[in-house]
């Protein structure tokens, strides 16, 4: 949720010179105009305050440290940080005993430290931040000032208080994938007095399982425990392109408040392979045909034109709010539902890429009589000659006035309504009907084991 934070009031710090922190964080990137994102701040006051943050005007990662209303450091790379399917690593590590002043910040993503700044301003050698010590420590929002909500998903922050560390304390490449991962356990000896560690992975994502028992309270509202996690990454819907189109909760809630047709997309898609997602129809829109769910292939130019809806642009399908209409490529080519999807109905979608067929349903009921599972017969499905073993397929949604859709590719909730109990074939994901024997949600796991 994009206004829940957690909150605490330090003790005395081991040190206000050397501190690191370490943040694993997949972002809610919202083109429309949302406001930075600060992944951590600890502060005094408003203008006696330190905090990392992501930034909307950019999408550069920015580490600012005031005091008494004065700019004592900052560092805002070059780098820019728009990959809305991607957790990264940060780690910020700071020791402002360090003679040299390029080591006093060091700042890594993905165990690989940044170099290239367009702002680098260094702290003084033995700067003290002093606010270090028994003030206000925030994750997920710019302490005092009350701003620069985090709305996104969190794993693993933890906070060293006294030492200057490198990302190898806290990550790892995978000798398989190559890909950076978290340690599977912690190597740091002490955590010093104020150091925590949040894993985030129960209903109480303050808990601190460091051994200092340095808990936080949740602030703004209720968090949401997600299936994601940095080693399993879920589809969402793809901000980058969509126009106008609002994205919120983690980029899985898709609001049109205009006129005229935008199209949202996820941001994972597959070749081949079963898969499963539903849609819940928040607000179905004030147009006659409201909003259309369906699937796109992601190789084409159009995939998300802004002026036309699914079914009537090349390589697009979807099926109609307003009832009895489902459109592939240009026209009208399947009998669809006899009533109308309305406010509060889930749109659940089966999409079977290695027989090439769409099979649709509302509220647990497939349309057509569709069976999922009977595999090269295509009982009830679309049979889209469009699919191709070289093309890449995903979900999507077209909306108009007053839509609003959430997804659930499998992390479990439909906004921050929890969605259901039902997992896939492979233990993979929540929903809140079953998923057909051999459909799989839409994650990266899955995506390495049935694709």
């Amino acid at each position: 949720m994009a206004s829940t934070y957690l909150s605490r009031t330090s003790g005395t710090a081991t040190s206000t010179q050397k501190f690191t922190v370490s943040a694993w964080v997949k972002q809610c990137l919202n083109p429309s105009g949302a406001t930075d994102q600060a992944i951590w701040g600890v502060g005094s006051s408003n203008t006696n305050l330190t905090y990392l943050r992501l930034r909307s005007a950019d999408n550069s990662l920015q580490l600012y440290i005031e005091a008494g209303g004065s700019e004592i450091s900052n560092y805002v790379t070059n780098r820019l940080f728009r990959d809305t399917s991607a957790w990264y690593h940060i780690v910020l590590a700071v020791d402002t005993t360090q003679s040299t002043a390029a080591n006093r910040v060091k700042i890594y993503v993905n165990g690989v430290q940044e170099t290239s700044f367009s702002s680098s301003v260094v702290p003084s050698v033995n700067h003290s931040v002093a606010y270090l010590s028994s003030n206000l420590v925030n994750i997920g929002r710019r302490p005092h000032a009350n701003n620069n909500y985090f709305d996104g998903s969190m794993a693993n922050v933890e906070f060293v208080d006294g030492q200057q560390l490198t990302p190898a304390y806290f990550g790892s490449t995978d000798s398989t994938t190559g890909i950076w991962t978290p340690q599977a356990s912690s190597t740091i000896s002490s955590y010093g007095t104020n150091g925590f560690k949040l894993k985030m992975d129960t209903a109480t994502p303050g808990a601190d399982t460091s051994g200092n028992t340095n808990t936080f309270t949740v602030g703004g509202g209720t968090p949401t425990l997600t299936q994601g996690s940095p080693s399993n990454v879920y589809a969402t819907m793809n901000p980058l392109g969509s126009g106008a189109v609002t994205f919120s909760n983690g980029n899985n809630t898709v609001t049109r408040s205009g006129s005229g047709w935008l199209n949202a997309i996820a941001n994972i898609g597959a070749s081949s392979g079963k898969w499963y997602v539903e849609a819940k129809a928040i607000s179905i829109g004030s147009v006659t045909y409201g909003s259309y769910t369906g699937f796109v292939n992601l190789d084409v130019s159009n995939a998300q034109n802004t002026t036309t809806n699914f079914g009537e642009t090349n390589d697009t399908t979807g099926i109609s709010s307003g009832g009895g209409y489902i459109y592939y490529n240009t026209g009208q080519q399947f009998a669809g539902p006899t009533t109308a999807t309305t406010n509060g109905d889930i749109v659940t979608l089966a999409m079977d890429l290695d027989n090439g067929f769409l099979y649709w349903g509302i509220n647990g009921n497939w349309v057509n009589s569709g069976v999922p599972t009977s595999g090269a017969t295509g009982t009830g499905g679309m049979a889209i000659s469009y699919i191709t073993a070289d093309g890449t397929y995903t979900f999507g949604q077209s909306i108009r006035e007053g839509a609003n859709y959430s997804w659930n590719f499998g992390e479990g909730f439909f906004g921050t309504t929890a969605a259901g109990t039902q997992a896939d074939d492979n233990g993979q994901g929540l929903f809140a009907y079953d998923v057909p024997a051999g459909y799989y949600a839409l994650n990266t796991k899955n995506l390495e084991a049935y694709s």
